[in-house]
This record gives structure tokens, sequence and C-alpha cells, in this order.
């Protein structure tokens, strides 16, 4: 049949993976570094991608193309969420807990002239993080790329210090950050966002992400973005 169906352009696309993350129904992946559209028949032509890409990538195209098969898409996501599930006994490190530094614990087990480790709580990745843990009440909520840490040598003192810190990758991470961002962010006392992401192109899908979260959540927060370089720089 012809229909409405999206088109994306390899050539302009950047492979930051905010559309696959836009995309609900699963229709786009990310492969060696680009979105590809894989099933026709999950595409439901509506382009809730399209606002995402910052490169304008993805356009409307009419063309032979599957039906748009609601009953797959539905099978997909159980398929996922089932293959998501936890084990019984839950997993020992998504067991949410909130770590008090007093000023001796802050050096223990540290080496003379190396900086303490300055996170309050665990865990730090975005899909394993509990909405509602405790220490979001009250937080300055951090949310990094995970090379960030890596780039930047005084990341803990400079950004995790004082914050309750989330981080992930939206290149590699095959979900929307968006949904559970706003979560955290609407049913928290959260007190303000920072947002610190690597210059390269695919961190743009972080950020896009943590100013949904923040439009979608209804709240007026303080908040802002860092760049950090591939060097270890603060950009801005």
């Amino acid at each position: 049949m012809i229909r409405r169906i999206i088109h994306i352009d390899q050539e302009k696309c950047n492979g930051c993976g905010a559309c696959a993350q836009a995309c609900h129904e699963g229709a786009i992946h990310m492969v060696e570094g680009k979105a590809r559209l894989m099933r026709d028949d999950y595409c439901d032509g509506l382009g809730d991608c399209l606002p995402t890409c910052p490169t304008g990538a993805i356009t409307f195209v009419e063309r032979e193309a599957a039906a748009y098969d609601e009953a797959a898409v539905l099978a997909n996501k159980q398929a996922k969420q089932a293959d998501a599930a936890p084990l019984p006994c839950g997993c020992p490190g998504s067991h949410a807990r909130a770590i008090a530094r007093s000023q001796e614990e802050a050096g223990s087990g540290v080496c003379a002239g190396e900086q303490p480790s300055r996170l309050s709580q665990w865990p730090v990745q975005i899909k394993l993080v509990p909405t509602r843990a405790p220490y979001f009440q009250g937080a300055k909520l951090l949310i990094a790329a995970d090379c960030t840490a890596f780039a930047y040598g005084g990341f803990h003192e400079r950004f995790i210090k004082g914050h309750v810190t989330v981080v992930g990758c939206p290149k590699l991470d095959g979900v929307d950050y968006a949904e559970k961002l706003t979560e955290i962010i609407r049913d928290n006392d959260i007190q303000s966002v920072t947002i610190v992401r690597m210059e390269v192109p695919c961190c743009g899908g972080l950020e896009m992400a943590a100013k949904r979260a923040i439009q979608n959540s209804g709240k007026f927060l303080p908040w802002q973005v860092v760049t950090i370089s591939t060097d270890g720089r603060i950009l801005d």
C-alpha cells in the first residue's frame, strides 16, 4: 500500500540517537552509528521523531510500505518488557541507598594527593535508578553523559559534590530517557538540574531528553547545560 512514512537521510544523520528514543513503537534503531527505519510496519507515520532530530535528517515521504501493525508493536513492547524484568531476588546493583560521608570516611582508603569520592547515592545509571528514591527529595539533580567523568579530571569536586547524580549514554542505551527523567523531576522535590554532556553530537540526545523532562514535568526549575570537550575542557 502507498502511505505516509518517515525517511531518514543518512548523509544528514549525526548519530545522536534522539529519534530512536522518541520512537515509542521501536521502528528506528541505531546501526553503525546511524539511525535507520528497521520496520515499516512499526512506523505509524505520526512523526514523533521529526522534532527531535537536530539536523533535519527525517522527513515524510509517500511510498509503498507495509501497513502499520499496532498488534505487532504491542507484542514487541511486551517482549522487551519481559526481557528487562528483574529477577525475583532483585539485582543488588539496583538497590537504592544514600551514601553519607563523614569527614573521616571521605578520606578513608584514599591515597595521599587523591581526591575522595563525592558520590552521595547508588545506583547512578538512569536505567537502574528508582524514580522515587528518598535521596531525590530536595536534591540538586546532575544528569551527566557517561564519558564526562572520564574526560574532565575534577568531575567529582566540580559537579558530583552536593548533587544526586544520574548518568547515561543516549547512543548506547535503547530507551527514552525523557520518560524516566520526567518522573524523577515531577514526582520529587528537585531543586535544580545540571546537565553535563560531551561536545560530540550523540550527546545531544541526553541534553534534549533532559530538557523535555523539565518541560513535561510542568515545573519551573533553574537548569544549566555544561559541555565538556573530548580533551577534557569545559567549553561553556
